[in-house]
């Protein structure tokens, strides 16, 4: 009978996934979590410890939603195949996703990944332009394909067709700076480097909240004054609404709906569509789909399949039935109103920014300076992973706090999420 490793089970086993996983993954805090199930806004660990999830934005309607096993079981033992059969599932699902846009924004294409909507999106973009020049925010996230790791300073350098702007950050602009019109100055200058350079610009991609850039939600116009630019250059505006959509940011089904002008050529999807499940996928502008339809055919042998199209729906019904875009609205009000109170106590929290449910807390080591507190978040993630609570970093020196739970949160979480904070800067941050 095998011994126990002296290091314990999870340290065994953090042996054993460095081993057969490699070097290139990583893994939250630094002592890893052990996660074996999970339900509704909790996790809960090998050692039968609970944690109150504020991270993961994928299971949207909450872990393990009932509705959402049940249809994906029962999907599972009739049918499962692809979109080179008629299946009415497949189509019914696509029918409803596009009634929650614009009537001009009326095809579907579906993939498994985010990464595979954002490819996709790329190689319509490139066909019918006719140009590979890209335009994308200073650390942008976009996916783990070569082309879209390529455009994702996050992840490496940019590639020569690629060209970076500031995000729409209010918090460290000068004050009384137009934020639009910044922005459009920026993706102009972009276009320019790029067409000098002998890359004429094909699209501006943004992730609609930011997210990687820091969590910056409040664009005070600058996708529409960003959109336009391009579009006067000749090239699309996508909105990658992996991160910010199907309700998450209160109100509205997709972040990009927060300027109500703007009307995307592409918004490409992902994330919560699956509550978990691998679905994503692209909705465009039909005449988009029809020329590159013309010249390349597209399938994806999993992207589209009848499960993940019954899963896709039961999230939809979820969502709807459970009135969760109205509760990550008045949830993250009550959560936001909380972060700023906790501000006017603590003055490593330089500033608070949010939509619905997803809010980045700025950490500063300096008030007066700004200076990013990167070793302070990494403390306090800790100190709160330790408090049974779990949130992330995100912002180029990963020192702002993403927030992000399961939009089925309540006021109670948010509550608990609140006291863990107030409690672990108390311990680890600046002092009042």
């Amino acid at each position: 009978m095998p011994t126990e490793s002296p290091l314990g089970c999870d340290g065994h086993l953090l042996q054993r996934r460095k081993q057969v996983l490699g070097a290139a993954y990583r893994h939250f805090y630094d002592q890893p979590l052990h996660p074996v199930r999970g339900h509704d806004v909790w996790l809960v660990d090998a050692d039968g410890r609970s944690y109150l999830d504020c991270y993961n934005n994928v299971p949207c309607v909450g872990h393990s939603h009932p509705r959402v096993v049940a249809a994906l079981a029962a999907q599972a033992a009739t049918l499962n195949t692809h979109t080179r059969y008629l299946q009415d599932g497949v189509v019914a699902y696509a029918e409803r996703l596009a009634a929650l846009f614009d009537p001009a924004l009326d095809t579907v294409m579906l993939t498994c990944t985010g990464s595979e909507a954002n490819d996709l999106a790329l190689r319509i973009a490139f066909d019918v332009t006719g140009r590979c020049g890209l335009v994308v925010t200073d650390n942008a996230y976009h996916g783990v394909t070569m082309a879209l790791a390529d455009m994702s300073p996050s992840l490496q350098p940019v590639a020569g067709h690629v060209r970076t702007v500031r995000p729409p950050d209010s918090y460290r602009a000068e004050p009384g700076t137009d934020i639009a019109a910044r922005f459009a100055a920026d993706v102009q200058r972009a276009v320019d480097e790029l067409r000098l350079a002998g890359r004429s610009p094909a699209a501006l991609i943004v992730d609609t909240v930011f997210a990687s850039d820091g969590v910056h939600p409040d664009t005070h116009g600058a996708l529409l004054a960003g959109a336009q630019v391009m579009r006067a250059a000749g090239g699309l505006f996508i909105a990658d609404e992996v991160q910010g959509g199907f309700g998450r940011t209160g109100r509205h089904w997709w972040a990009f709906q927060r300027e109500p002008a703007l009307l995307p050529d592409m918004v490409t999807l992902g994330k919560p569509m699956g509550a978990g499940h691998p679905l994503a996928g692209i909705v465009l502008q039909s005449a988009l789909a029809t020329t590159f339809g013309s010249r390349c055919r597209y399938f994806n042998t999993f992207g589209g399949n009848t499960v993940s199209a019954a899963v896709g729906m039961a999230v939809l019904d979820v969502l709807v039935d459970e009135d969760l875009l109205a509760r990550a609205d008045t949830v993250g009000q009550h959560l936001k109103a909380g972060m700023q109170a906790l501000a006017r106590q603590h003055p490593a929290i330089g500033d608070v920014r949010g939509a619905g449910l997803y809010l980045g807390v700025e950490l500063v080591d300096d008030p007066a300076t700004k200076l990013p507190a990167s070793a302070l978040a990494r403390r306090l993630i800790n100190r709160l992973r330790d408090d049974g609570v779990l949130v992330g970093t995100c912002g180029r020196e990963a020192h702002v706090l993403k927030i992000r739970p399961p939009q089925t949160f309540q006021r109670a979480h948010a509550d608990r999420l609140l006291e863990a904070l107030d409690t672990g800067l108390r311990a680890v941050g600046l002092p009042g």
